[in-house]
């Protein structure tokens, strides 16, 4: 009896390799979301590898939290639209030769019918927590809501090091071809890729720049900090004083240092004094910060009129088209953008000009020391405000 089980489970197998090899990538996008938990034998083994399969369910967890029911998928040119209850997810799927998921990428969702601005900032208003929405058409304000409160905007401050940079070479005191070698107090944490670079690697500040706005590395940025100095980038934020680096706001959120990040908040004159010391301490795991907000004080804090303001003055350098962020290129003249995040901390900015040449400005930002946001429905009310200037 077992060893005809054993024969008849071969068989099985073997017929369900066939049927694997002939799935279509569309029918591999639907049993996504129609046969529920994912099962790892979807995926090719180099799927995996970068892409844990409990990742892959939490994605479709979300997905289907933020907007509803589950609709159908239907073929995008050569990719898909996953359409639900509340919204329309583009999705790219690849499959290999065994019919297993190779490449999976999902955009950020889409309104499925249109919103009036008032209906967009309506929606706003229902987020739990503190939530500021600017946009500018032009110098004029379309639509505010408040556009002038503070609040944490996680790695959109990197706007900030990047106009102090900006103004340097503008003045001739930098060149964006000089080379400055990678030190290693300047190694943070992820995001990015730098800090996995051999100290004293020759890096230009043209590539520093790219990598800090395209990645958001922030070794890049804490580099960058260095190198033009943090007193030149605290004149254009003096609210944020000391202007940490990346590395400094690790090791005070990290719970192992609480002792130092209650001296910190003890005594706001007396920070900076604190920020030698603080460099002598480790870096955190990064898994300290993989659940709930963390000491949200211990952050960069601007207002989305200033995040404009700032993006103003930087979306004409090249690298601030090489990340897109929620806008569909193919919509616009020009893309240049910028957004932060954290648990608790959400910001979004983005400055776009219309094909008829029309500029605009779109900030928003949401901060909840409370809990984690839903990134994804946040990202669909930004969506509808970029489509409703279109």
């Amino acid at each position: 009896m077992k060893r005809l089980y054993g024969i008849v489970w071969l068989l099985g197998g073997v017929l369900w390799v066939v049927a694997q090899a002939n799935l279509t990538p569309q029918a591999a996008l639907e049993r996504l979301f129609t046969q529920r938990p994912a099962q790892a034998e979807w995926f090719a083994p180099v799927f995996l590898q970068q892409v844990p399969l409990a990742q892959v369910e939490l994605i479709l967890q979300q997905l289907t939290g933020a907007l509803g029911q589950y609709e159908g998928v239907e073929p995008d040119g050569p990719n898909f639209r996953v359409n639900f209850e509340r919204g329309v997810v583009p999705a790219q799927i690849s499959l290999d030769a065994q019919g297993r998921i190779q490449g999976l990428f999902f955009r950020p969702a889409q309104p499925k019918t249109a919103l009036t601005p008032e209906q967009i900032l309506a929606e706003y208003r229902k987020l739990p927590g503190q939530v500021s929405v600017l946009v500018l058409e032009g110098e004029r304000e379309r639509l505010n809501l408040n556009a002038d409160a503070v609040l944490a905007v996680g790695s959109a401050f990197k706007l900030a090091v990047l106009e102090a940079l900006r103004q340097q070479v503008e003045t001739g005191q930098r060149r964006w071809d000089e080379v400055v070698p990678l030190r290693p107090e300047w190694k943070s944490l992820p995001s990015g890729t730098m800090q996995n670079e051999p100290d004293g690697t020759p890096i230009s500040l043209e590539r520093y720049a790219t990598q800090m706005i395209a990645i958001s590395d922030n070794t890049a940025t804490d580099a960058l900090i260095a190198i033009v100095g943090r007193a030149e980038v605290e004149k254009l934020s003096p609210r944020n004083r000391p202007f940490l680096t990346t590395r400094e706001a690790f090791v005070l959120k990290n719970p192992q240092n609480r002792e130092w990040l209650e001296r910190y908040r003890a005594n706001p004159e007396g920070r900076a004094a604190l920020l030698p010391q603080l460099a002598r301490l480790p870096l955190p795991d990064a898994s300290v910060f993989a659940g709930g907000p963390v000491a949200l004080d211990v952050e960069w804090f601007f207002s989305t009129r200033e995040l404009c303001q700032l993006m103003g003055r930087v979306q004409s350098l090249p690298f601030m088209s090489l990340n897109p962020g929620l806008a569909n290129p193919a919509d616009w003249i020009r893309v240049a953008y910028k957004g932060g995040s954290e648990p608790g901390v959400l910001n979004l900015t983005t400055w776009l000009v219309a094909k008829n040449g029309q500029p605009y400005c779109v900030s928003a930002t949401w901060n909840n020391p409370q809990t984690r946001l839903d990134e994804n429905l946040f990202f669909l009310l930004y969506t509808s405000l970029l489509q409703s200037l279109k």
